[in-house]
């Protein structure tokens, strides 16, 4: 399992003798924001001929993803930082994670020059699965058509990703960051086939938690991300530990904030988690972000969030109180 970075890398590593894509692969081409049960069939039917084949199972992802280069601020925000997405397809069954840079030079590339470059010499594509309607190449000239008739003079294969659906309705990127808007994480738990996570590493704030005796450790964001307010957590250490709390994420209006964060109250913790990662799933909203007059405001709200959410874990640990 790995990630390759870079069309310059992929060219250098299909030159090897030894590289895992000697034999070729089979590939599929997406975002894969979230990562979700869609996203998950996907994996399944590359795995699927991957092992009819005996070749690895790649999937390709861009960063920026093409929505943030030409869209910019625009553009909905991201369900999965990059780490997390290569983690998840990892853990779903992707051998090889390519990541290509989608920039200027990249988007001016013709529907022709990506498959002979990309597919046929990086990839050695035996076998490749995409979406019907996948557009790809300058202007978008590349689709599923032209693939399907590449594919039969140059020997691999061309399959249309399967559709998945809950609730007679088909599992996207799009649904689950509309569940999410909404604060409905159960079925956004549905769609993903986990519950929501966000993972970072832990950094030196404010310490202003400390001053009003609410700890928290803060992950900085780089995205302004598809939740906003207070919710009941559950987040686990590096050692695999994990403990219930309380996570504000967004911009902390009370103080100012510009930068998006996740802040994390962890019941019964005690000890430093600065530069460790940690992993937080949100169980349930409490309330939304609000600015309030002062510190001591903010104090005061907080203390209720931590009995709000000390009631609702009781009440899942003892359903019939």
């Amino acid at each position: 399992m790995q990630l390759i970075r870079g069309l310059a890398n992929l060219h250098r590593l299909s030159q090897q003798a030894s590289s895992p894509l000697a034999s070729g692969c089979v590939a599929t081409i997406g975002n894969f924001d979230g990562v979700h049960l869609g996203h998950q069939a996907i994996i399944d039917q590359v795995r699927e001929q991957a092992r009819q084949l005996n070749v690895p199972g790649v999937a390709m992802v861009f960063e920026p993803q093409p929505r943030e280069f030409f869209q910019a601020g625009d553009a909905p925000p991201r369900l999965t930082e990059f780490r997390n997405k290569v983690e998840a397809l990892l853990a779903a069954g992707i051998d090889i994670v390519l990541c290509l840079g989608f920039d200027e030079q990249f988007r001016s590339y013709s529907a022709m020059g990506f498959i002979e470059d990309v597919l046929i010499q990086g990839l050695g594509v035996r076998h490749l699965v995409v979406g019907d309607d996948f557009r790809f190449g300058c202007d978008r000239a590349g689709d599923f058509a032209l693939l399907n008739r590449v594919g039969q003079t140059q020997g691999f294969g061309v399959e249309h990703t399967r559709t998945v659906t809950v609730d007679g309705e088909r599992v996207s990127s799009t649904a689950v960051r509309a569940a999410l808007a909404n604060n409905n994480l159960a079925l956004a738990e549905q769609l993903l086939g986990r519950g929501y996570r966000i993972a970072g590493k832990v950094v030196y704030g404010r310490q202003l938690g400390r001053q009003i005796n609410a700890p928290t450790a803060n992950i900085r964001l780089r995205r302004q991300p598809p939740l906003r307010g207070v919710y009941v957590v559950e987040a686990c250490i590096a050692d695999g530990e994990c403990f219930d709390g309380v996570a504000n994420i967004g911009l902390r209006p009370t103080v100012d904030g510009r930068q998006p964060s996740l802040e994390v109250h962890l019941f019964d913790f005690a000890g430093t988690l600065y530069g460790q990662r940690l992993d937080v799933r949100f169980r349930h909203p409490l309330r939304d972000e609000v600015k309030f007059d002062s510190v001591d405001d903010l104090k005061t709200q907080i203390s209720r969030d931590f009995l709000d959410a000390r009631h609702w874990l009781e009440q899942q640990a003892n359903p019939e109180r």
